[in-house]
């Protein structure tokens, strides 16, 4: 009777060596691609393989010493050596080669050394020449991958004259992307897909043929090449034994090896220019693009916006260069979403856009500059005369550029240096907090119960983002991380929100209803029984209130008790110019007060400044109209509050020498003055401006109801308005020298 064999079990597999068919019956696999097995080139994997073929290059060496008489330098050891140059461990030291090179004359010994040397120098610049191939072809195929940068042109742009040279600039360089990128070299790979039959209901595996773009291969030192070096290094030191006898053949020994590093050298650098051009043409032919279509946005805003077309040329410059910024912002947005179609368009519209929206934004900018120049033209003319007085007086080149750079240093020390994701994640942080606490307070009874009364005295919880910002601006030497900030902004919290719980008991008394019993004897038959009876009893007990404060003491205030005068300096100059930031927060207040409107200006009647006294000292006031509100300062350097500002004026125009004085202490060393008799030069004070005993607020009457005084920022006010007249305490003269 015939055996009957059950069938084998055959699968199909992908693996890097192409198309594997395996017999799970018998165990045994079978190419059915027919691929030769591919190397690993991974830079890691590269020290096995050459010590793999090292290796082979070492066992055939051996086999032909077998045949060969044995020579003083020993082949095979030269064999085992690490090709990599110049590593540890890699190559035999000098003295190992002088020792080998023993019978030698002294001349040839050196020759030898020199030309073992020389050798492994080359070998190293080869493959230090490879390694930076291989990062230019990373960054080709990295180009070459990355989605089309083809902008996308309406009829109406195309039809624009203004704008189709630039138009047809952008085309043309991108046709050139495509064609670079169509350039690089492709390969047929395997693909397997998973097909479902409707007709039978089943699913089945189906292969097919795909063309992709070719990996570009890594350029690296060949192995093989060990022995051929090795040899020629042989046979060049056996010359170096007796090239000292003939001074002619020592010379054309020398020429012929420089000729062969020569022709060496520049082989290799042909084959790496051949397999990398197609890598550094993408590259190459992406940034043209980049730059074309960077051309085309910028002149399309001033299509667009015309009013940009008649700035300055600098101003020009900095609008190319936001565009810049807009368009590579959007680049990387595409891509890290993809390299489709519809994403590019839509990267290219809004790439668009937001070149539109930051020329516009640009423009706003210089209208505010071009209005802030008409409104202080004389200021301007001063700093533009001193500044030709100065760059006429210095002379030169490098100090105007000294200047120069001085004047952008201002700018940079008052910009907010952190990046705008650690200032928000910062800002969202303290927010955090606020709402916490303020969650704690809504449900304090039930977090804290076990009282008979709660009482409640609370602050509003709210902060300005810019004084945070700027506060942790300057207490981190100007750039920091959210994560560098969280134990600073913990230590502002706590001080700026004071939160007091006082336990408070009474002695009350109320009254209670008991009950009590008393025995009944009946007169007749002599039983007794129990009666209850109720009746009422004062008694005292313990009342506990729970008293809850919460003091918010006022960010802006924080920082003079925790600063240096240094770094106080730093923060008002930071809240001068909301680090030149007004977008990042539109709600706060100070963008209105410092950013969208100035300081109240006032001209002071001639017959006012007729006094000497009184014109000293508006003069020197009058330097620090709109510097900023700083609570605790006392200096241009860190600003000033209401009583620093005036101490200072006083002081510094040597008509009083107050010192550092309060506003109460200013209070107590002037003379009460009636409204009758107040003039220009007498101080007025105020209460009640904020949660403080005494005098609050003090500034410098100089006529018809006006003072000059540090509000916020440093300007004139009308001492008629309703919220003075509500705050008004007194006049006083101050003691004049």
């Amino acid at each position: 009777m015939k055996e009957l064999k059950p069938r084998d079990k055959v699968t199909q597999r992908m693996t890097r060596d192409g198309l594997v068919q395996d017999n799970q019956t018998t165990g045994e696999s079978q190419s059915v691609s027919g691929r030769d097995a591919e190397q690993n080139l991974s830079p890691k994997e590269q020290p096995e393989l050459l010590r793999r073929e090292d290796a082979e290059t070492d066992d055939a060496a051996q086999k032909q010493q077998r045949q060969q008489p044995r020579q003083d330098v020993q082949p095979q050891q030269t064999a085992q050596h690490d090709p990599a140059p110049f590593q540890t461990g890699s190559n035999p030291p000098v003295s190992s080669v002088i020792q080998e090179a023993a019978p030698a004359q002294s001349g040839g010994m050196a020759g030898k050394v020199y030309d073992r040397v020389a050798a492994e120098y080359d070998a190293h610049t080869e493959r230090k020449a490879a390694r930076q191939g291989n990062s230019i072809i990373r960054q080709g195929e990295a180009a070459r991958q990355r989605p089309s940068s083809r902008l996308q042109f309406t009829d109406e742009e195309r039809s624009t004259p203004e704008l189709q040279k630039y138009i047809r600039n952008s085309d043309k360089k991108a046709d050139k992307l495509d064609a670079a990128q169509a350039a690089v070299p492709k390969k047929t790979v395997i693909t397997k897909e998973r097909v479902f039959d409707e007709a039978s209901g089943k699913g089945h595996t189906r292969l097919r043929f795909d063309k992709v773009d070719k990996a570009p291969s890594r350029l690296k030192h060949n192995p093989l090449n060990r022995p051929v070096s090795e040899a020629a290094a042989m046979a060049h030191g056996k010359i170096h034994e007796v090239e000292q006898e003939n001074v002619g053949v020592e010379s054309g020994h020398k020429a012929e090896e420089l000729a062969e590093r020569g022709i060496g050298r520049g082989v290799r650098s042909a084959y790496r220019h051949h397999k990398m051009k197609p890598y550094v043409a993408v590259e190459k032919a992406e940034r043209a693009a980049a730059k074309a279509n960077t051309d085309y946005l910028y002149h399309k805003a001033l299509h667009d916006n015309p009013q940009l077309a008649g700035s300055n040329p600098m101003s020009r410059f900095f609008q190319k260069q936001k565009l810049k910024q807009e368009y590579a912002k959007a680049a990387r947005a595409a891509r890290s979403a993809g390299g489709t179609a519809k994403t590019t368009a839509q990267t290219t519209k809004k790439t668009a856009e937001a070149s539109a929206k930051a020329a516009k934004r640009v423009a706003e900018e210089a209208k505010k500059a071009a209005a802030f120049v008409a409104r202080h033209w004389k200021g301007c003319l001063i700093v533009l005369a001193c500044f030709l007085l100065i760059v006429l007086l210095i002379g030169g080149l490098q100090s105007c550029s000294i200047l120069f750079s001085g004047a952008g240093g201002g700018v940079a020390a008052s910009t907010y240096q952190s990046e705008d994701a650690d200032i928000l994640a910062a800002e969202a942080a303290y927010c955090d907090m606020e709402a916490a606490l303020q969650d704690e307070l809504d449900n304090y009874e039930s977090y804290h119960p076990g009282y008979d009364e709660y009482r409640f005295d609370l602050d509003e919880i709210e902060h300005d983002p810019y004084v945070l910002i700027s506060i942790l601006s300057a207490l981190h030497e100007g750039a920091w991380t959210a994560g560098e900030v969280q134990g600073t902004l913990q230590m502002l919290f706590d001080k700026q929100y004071i939160l007091t719980e006082t336990i408070e008991t009474e002695t009350r008394y109320r009254t209670e209803t008991r009950t009590g019993s008393y025995t009944v004897t009946d007169p007749e038959t002599g039983e007794t029984s129990t009666e209850e009876y109720e009746y009422e009893v004062t008694v005292s007990y313990t009342y506990y209130i729970c008293n809850v404060s919460l003091e918010n003491f006022n960010l802006s205030h924080v920082p003079v008790y925790i600063m240096g005068e240094e770094d106080l300096s730093k923060y008002a100059l930071y809240m001068s110019t909301l680090g030149n930031r007004p977008d990042l927060f539109g709600s706060s207040e100070y963008v209105d007060k410092y950013i969208n409107s100035s300081y109240t200006d006032y001209d002071i009647p001639a017959s006012a400044l007729a006094d000497e006294t009184f014109a000293t000292v508006i003069e020197e006031a009058e330097k620090y109209l709109g510097f900023p509100y700083v609570w605790g300062g006392s200096s241009p350097s860190t600003s000033f509050d209401c009583s620093g500002f005036v101490s200072y004026v006083l002081t510094n125009s040597g008509v009083c020498n107050t010192g550092r004085l309060g506003a109460q202490g200013l209070y107590n060393i002037s003379t009460p003055v009636s409204s009758a008799n107040v003039r220009p030069g007498d101080l007025v004070f105020f209460t009640g401006t904020y949660d403080t005993p005494g005098v609050s607020h003090v500034g410098i009457y100089v006529g018809n109801s006006m003072m000059i005084h540090c509000g916020d920022p440093i300007s004139y006010s009308n001492l008629n308005s309703s919220y003075w007249q509500a705050h008004f305490y007194a006049y006083g003269r101050p003691p004049y020298n």
